[in-house]
């Protein structure tokens, strides 16, 4: 049998729906949020499922939860995939435990089939991708990478005031495994993570799987425009200085050009701020904060030079500018894993196409580490992060075939 047939999409589904009952809601979907009860529920049944397999598992100083199944060579750097099992506050079933559970699903196929493999196997769930409860999110993955530092992650506290400290000594007393010692990390022969696209162009396509080639880098600014309280009533407009009129035309301007032919550039204004917020004051102050993503710095960059145009041009009367509070770079997949994840998938049948990945994905943080590469399956009109977020169980399965037919071949290398 070989490892892809050894897939059983019956015991894949049933996976998540047990895991669905750990913060389910009422429409459906999970709040499971990172170190909370609910979280450290998953990691038990995550656990029991491997003790049953005879898998080991431990967890490091980061809460991350690794299952590993033994290879010939115990010494040899282990081949990863895994995710994420915490979500956002109204969250989907799917997002983040699809790619632990594959991970999980793919080392029982291994063991079904009574595969070998050279190197170990693990899967793996990553703790806080999502960064709801805590800030920054995708932090169990970037500490185990070296890219945040642990002392640093700690300290940070929720929106109640408990660090994450705390909350992580609560999560590994209710959901105890055995600690490895030592600083965050170890080496890694590779990684590939399956995720659910969380955007529409599979069904779109009528395509099953998606190659990833690369996560889109990310860049957010905060625009500040200063105006001139008035009286609404009595103040011409000629002589008016709003600060809301003004953010309106830098906006429109904005939209316009970053409008491009194959809707690849990303462009978002999700906050907006006028002050001081009364009906009949003209406002005096305007924040609105841009979000804007592609898979190529370098047009990320010519953006960035065209918004900086627009405020320092067409906010007159009033001054304005713009701060850009963050920049993470694209993240270019091995081509060596993309091409493996591709000749796999055309060897069992299933219809695909390459594309990058618009969220960021721990898989970002791996890629440093180590060759790394990722697998997406459809979900039902492209929606995520919401309680309705669905697949369907032969996505799942046709996406945890190629997995695994990719992580047997790395492990074998």
């Amino acid at each position: 049998m070989s490892s892809a047939n050894a897939v059983r999409e019956d015991r894949l589904w049933q996976r998540h729906a047990d895991m669905a009952k750990l913060g389910g809601t009422p429409k459906g979907g999970v709040n499971r949020q990172a170190l909370s009860p609910e979280d450290a529920a998953a990691r038990n049944l995550l656990m029991s499922w491997a003790k049953a397999r005879g898998f080991s598992i431990f967890t490091d100083v980061m809460g991350n939860l690794f299952v590993q199944r033994a290879g010939i060579d115990a010494n040899a750097a282990p081949v990863m995939s895994g995710s994420h099992m915490d979500s956002q506050p109204t969250g989907g079933r799917f997002d983040g435990m699809y790619g632990v559970l594959a991970a999980f699903e793919a080392l029982e196929a291994l063991e079904d089939a009574g595969i070998r493999t050279k190197r170990p196997v693990m899967a793996v769930a990553w703790t806080n991708e999502e960064g709801s409860r805590f800030q920054p999110g995708a932090m169990g993955s970037a500490v185990f990478a070296g890219t945040y530092k642990l002392d640093e992650m700690l300290q940070v506290k929720d929106w109640k005031g408990i660090t994450l400290k705390d909350a992580l000594a609560e999560t590994l007393k209710a959901a105890p495994a055995p600690m490895r010692d030592g600083k965050p990390g170890f080496a890694v022969d590779s990684y590939v993570e399956a995720h659910i696209e969380q955007g529409p162009r599979l069904e779109n396509e009528n395509k099953t799987i998606g190659v990833v080639t690369a996560i889109q880098g990310s860049r957010r600014y905060i625009v500040e425009i200063d105006g001139e309280e008035a009286h609404a009533g009595t103040t011409p407009r000629s002589a008016r200085k709003d600060a809301f009129a003004a953010a309106t035309r830098l906006a429109a301007a904005m939209y316009a050009t970053t409008t491009d032919a194959d809707d690849t550039l990303r462009f978002t204004i999700g906050r907006v701020e006028v002050s001081p917020g009364s009906p009949n004051t003209v406002p005096g102050k305007v924040l609105f904060t841009i979000d804007m993503r592609h898979p190529d710095n370098a047009v990320l960059e010519e953006h960035e030079k065209a918004l900086r145009e627009i405020v320092a041009t067409r906010a007159k009367p009033c001054p304005a500018r713009i701060e850009r509070v963050t920049n993470v770079a694209p993240t270019y997949f091995d081509p060596k894993v993309v091409d493996l994840v591709r000749a796999k998938t055309e060897a069992l049948g299933l219809s695909h196409m390459d594309m990058p990945s618009g969220a960021g994905h721990d898989a970002m943080h791996l890629a440093k580490l180590c060759p790394a590469g990722m697998i997406f399956v459809p979900c039902e009109r492209g929606i995520s992060h919401n309680e309705i977020e669905n697949a369907t169980p032969a996505d799942l399965a046709a996406g945890t075939r190629v997995l695994v037919e990719v992580l047997e071949a790395l492990a074998n290398r």
